[in-house]
């Protein structure tokens, strides 16, 4: 007797107002198979694996889990059925250590301190830097998604669903967990896997599926395709290449000597003797796995922490160290931050409101507001940037991930800034919004404007950037020119391994 599949849907449709999110899908997923789901952001993936989990309940369809029709009511019904999820934006108690938060999924049945142990355990296994006794609030997004991770994995699913599971690893560990994900496989657990990083995609999967606008367009072996074909399935067409750099690098925009600052979270990563320079007219770029002090590192140079020593971070030329965000607004900087909602926009307010954050045109005398104005810039914002939304007044957590980035991009790089700071500009963005993103960035240096990316995706930072620099345990390497750079050096030098081959060097 052949073994049913793990998992089956037959013509699952969901409906929104206005949204058709899922158009009559159909999937099937083998045991022990990881399997992709490809498609731009809006396309209905993540609409369709919490169908899956058990968040959202489907309209129309069937959903059969080991050859046996189910209707999965909530998660918790779901991880009794042996159903585990990594959500991209993640689902934890802030004021709750790591610990606490993966015991409560568990549903009491180990004691605290067995799931402490289990956590470290498993941390180690697969290679992710997890400490179970850090309260949820200290963490930043990479630290929280491995927190995910490892909470799914304790359950020890039969289907195990990972949304962008390798954004905060370095390529060594990403190797390392594809081995893990190999071995589940081989012991019969099928994985669903969904990335926007094709190459991954092709390394480890056995099969795809491909959404654009709710519906299935393509099902194939990614091991046989190509990117590119893999890009016109999902967008139907392949993304442009970057323009090439024609602008010269000019003067001295950012400026960061002798920062060094001790943590203000009991469990942050202290900054050691930062040193770091961006000019006009350049992409200088920040690689390292979350945790190693990009938090603490950002809020300094963002005007959010004004204890910087005096003198240690000068913008075009002006000590700006202890002035906060909106005098370094004034003096040019913007900031995109990692976290979409909550810090880049108000989740409950709409697109044009939100402008409000960071732009100021449309307030007037008195304070008040010009409203048609407002919305004029959402408006001009949402056309040029190719945001999908539904008006200047769509609250800005209904946007799907990608376009909420490309929106928050937009209002900034509008603003005409003379330093944008861009934290994680792609992370989880497909693969046509990601190339807008980047061609965005890249116009602005060449009109002069000094660009400062921080990025866990790697080759992100070799295709925008002309200098690198890496960040560990709260020091910065000294800066590398790409064009010299190579991932295993890059990948090294995230373990802080750069004093070793620097003091070489010299000798």
């Amino acid at each position: 007797m052949t073994q049913a599949p793990r998992l089956q849907l037959h013509q699952i449709t969901k409906r929104y107002p206005g949204v058709l999110a899922n158009d009559a899908v159909s999937l099937e997923v083998a045991p022990g198979s990881i399997h992709a789901v490809l498609g731009e952001n809006g396309a209905g993936k993540s609409t369709l694996m919490k169908i899956i989990y058990g968040v959202v309940a489907p309209d129309d369809g069937v959903m059969l889990l080991n050859g046996r029709p189910v209707h999965v009511r909530d998660p918790q019904q779901a991880r009794a059925l042996g159903i585990s999820m990594v959500f991209q934006h993640f689902s934890l108690f802030e004021t709750l250590s790591v610990a606490e938060n993966v015991w409560l999924g568990l549903q009491g049945t180990l004691s605290l301190r067995e799931v402490t142990e289990s956590i470290e355990v498993k941390a180690r296994e697969y290679g992710l830097d997890v400490d179970p006794r850090r309260p949820v609030y200290s963490l930043s997004v990479g630290e929280r998604q491995r927190v995910e991770i490892v909470r799914a994995l304790l359950t020890r699913p039969q289907l195990l669903i990972l949304d962008e599971p390798t954004s905060v690893l370095t390529p060594q560990a990403v190797q390392r967990l594809f081995a893990v994900l190999r071995q589940l496989a081989t012991e019969g657990c099928s994985i669903l896997y969904i990335s926007h990083k094709l190459d991954e995609v092709r390394a480890l999967c056995d099969a795809c599926t491909v959404m654009r606008g709710g519906r299935v367009s393509g099902v194939c072996d990614p091991r046989q395709a190509s990117n590119a074909e893999l890009s016109r399935l999902m967008i139907g067409s392949e993304p442009p290449p970057l323009p090439p750099h024609r602008a010269a690098s000019g003067d001295v925009v950012l400026d960061v000597a002798g920062l060094t600052l001790p943590s203000r979270e009991p469990f942050g990563t202290p900054l050691r003797d930062i040193a770091l320079q961006v000019r006009a007219g350049e992409i200088v770029g920040i690689a390292g796995v979350s945790g190693n002090g990009q938090r603490e590192l950002l809020e300094v140079l963002s005007g959010e922490c004004t204890a910087a020593p005096v003198g240690s971070i000068r913008l075009r030329g002006e000590d700006v160290a202890r002035r906060g965000p909106a005098a370094r607004r004034r003096r040019g900087l913007h900031y995109v931050p990692e976290e979409r909602l909550g810090r880049g926009a108000v989740p409950g307010l709409g697109l044009a409101h939100n402008l409000l954050l960071t732009r100021r045109e449309a307030v007037r005398q008195l304070g008040w507001l010009d409203l048609a104005a407002l919305r004029a810039q959402a408006a001009a914002v949402i056309a040029r940037y190719g945001v999908k939304a539904a008006g200047v007044d769509a609250p800005a957590q209904s946007l799907s991930g990608g376009n909420l980035q490309k929106f928050i991009v937009g209002r900034e790089i509008e603003a005409r800034p003379a330093l944008l700071i861009v934290a994680q500009p792609t992370w989880g963005v497909d693969v046509g919004a990601a190339a807008q993103i980047r061609a965005q960035i890249v116009a602005l240096r060449e009109a002069g404007c000094a660009v400062l990316v921080l990025s866990e995706e790697l080759d992100e930072l070799f295709e925008l950037c002309d200098r690198l620099y890496v960040m560990a345990q709260g020091r910065l390497s000294p800066s590398l020119p790409v064009a010299q750079a190579t991932v295993e050096q890059v990948g090294a030098w995230m373990a802080g391994l750069w004093t070793q081959e620097v003091e070489h060097a010299a000798a």
